[in-house]
Formats: structure tokens, C-alpha cells, sequence
């Protein structure tokens, strides 16, 4: 169990924002002007100036499953990145690796897939970047794949990342799944730069000078339940 720092965190607010621009796609509609300008990104709408849309569509959901998958995985892993790391960190983490998610998913489908129209929205890049961070941390913590088969973290972000380069290059031959694989590998290269180059170096830092006792939480957490 991981113990909170006392103060604001922002997993339920990511998560309340979501459901409630969840609540707007049902309300207007798939066919809503209003949303698919505002809350679906592509190359095509950049190219327009409706650069808001990078952010925007990280928190847009129009299907159930969808948003319920993602906000599971939000729950269980940003909780304990949060915890782990802290609030300020987590939520400029997050909103980068979204906006980063969705500069890879447009620059992809027009380059690479040549469908500049080809809208996305989601928070599965942003959550990639936080699962793959979680993954780095925790390497041998036992995850559950497809929520039934017990791997290694590290073993299961490689996997998924295997998954989107597979379904990227079917997409690239004119077949796959329509799921947006370059916002994942996007959102997950942000979560391995973040380690890298961030949270990596933090651990280096506290272990050289030892533990203090306000890095108690950061330098021992027990994530035993998640």
C-alpha cells in the first residue's frame, strides 16, 4: 500500500474532467460539430490552428469501454506514480505526455499512414507514458496483462509496446485495428525519457546521501497492493 503525501492530488480531478467531457460526447452527439472540432485531434486540425485540440482530446472519450479502461489504469498506476514522486511532477508528466501522444498520433497518420483527417482522442497515450514510468520504476512488480496473466512490469510494457509497432506497421500496409498505435508509442517514449532523464537521477541522488526523513515516503514505498 502506498501512503499519500498529505495535500491536493490530481488523479480523481484527471478523472472527473474525463467523465465529464464523456458526459458532453453523449449528450451532443458523435455527429457534434462542437466536439469533433474541439475535442478530436489530427494533423489536419493543427494545420487549422486548433492547436488546443492536443490537450483537449487526451481528455475525451466517446465510448464506455473505452474511457473505463483507460480510467482504471489511470487509477491503479497515477496513484501510485503520485504517491511515489509527487503531485507537481505527476500532473506535468501526465499533461506532457498526453500533448506528446498527440503530436506522435498526428505527425503519423500523415506521414506515415498519409490520412492527415484521420481524427483520435483518448487518454491511452498519456496513460502509456504513465504505465511505461510505473513499469521502469517497478520492474519485476507482477502486473495483470488483459487483467488475467501475472508478468513482470518491465516484461509487459515491452509487450505492449510490440503490440503498437505490430499494429502500426499493419496500419502502415493498409489493414490493423483502428487504434491509435503512434500515440501510444508516443505517450510510452515520454514515460522512458521522463525515467531517464528525471526520476532515474532522483533515486541516484537520495541513495548517494542516504535516507532522510522526509524522503521517507519517496525512498521506501510499499506497493505491495496497488
Amino acid at each position: 500500500m502506498i501512503l499519500r503525501r498529505p495535500g491536493f492530488h490530481f488523479v480523481p480531478l484527471l478523472i472527473y474532467i474525463n467523465v465529464f467531457i464523456y458526459i458532453l460526447w453523449w449528450f451532443e452527439g458523435s455527429q457534434s460539430a462542437f466536439m469533433q472540432d474541439n475535442f478530436l485531434v489530427s494533423w489536419s486540425a493543427l494545420a487549422d490552428g486548433r492547436w488546443w485540440v492536443l490537450i483537449s482530446s487526451v481528455f475525451s472519450h466517446s465510448m464506455f469501454f473505452h474511457i473505463f479502461i483507460n480510467m482504471i489504469v489511470l487509477k491503479d498506476f497515477g496513484d501510485v506514480v503520485e504517491a511515489l514522486l509527487g503531485s507537481r511532477f505527476f500532473i506535468i508528466f501526465y499533461l506532457l505526455a498526453g500533448i506528446f501522444s498527440s503530436i506522435c498520433h498526428a505527425v503519423v497518420s500523415a506521414f506515415v499512414l498519409g490520412e492527415p483527417d484521420l481524427p483520435a482522442l483518448g487518454a491511452s497515450g498519456a496513460v502509456c507514458g504513465l504505465l511505461m514510468l510505473f513499469c521502469l520504476i517497478f520492474p519485476k512488480r507482477k502486473i495483470l496483462l488483459f487483467a488475467l496473466i501475472p508478468i513482470p512490469a518491465l516484461f509487459g510494457a515491452l509487450l505492449l509496446i510490440g503490440l503498437d509497432i505490430w499494429g502500426l506497421v499493419a496500419q502502415a500496409e493498409g489493414g490493423g485495428l483502428p487504434i491509435g498505435h503512434g500515440a501510444h508509442l508516443g505517450g510510452a517514449f515520454a514515460g522512458v525519457v521522463a525515467y531517464f532523464l528525471v526520476v532515474r537521477p532522483q533515486f541516484k541522488q537520495l541513495r548517494q546521501r542516504g535516507p532522510q526523513p522526509q524522503d521517507s515516503e519517496f525512498h521506501r514505498p510499499n506497493t505491495d497492493k496497488l
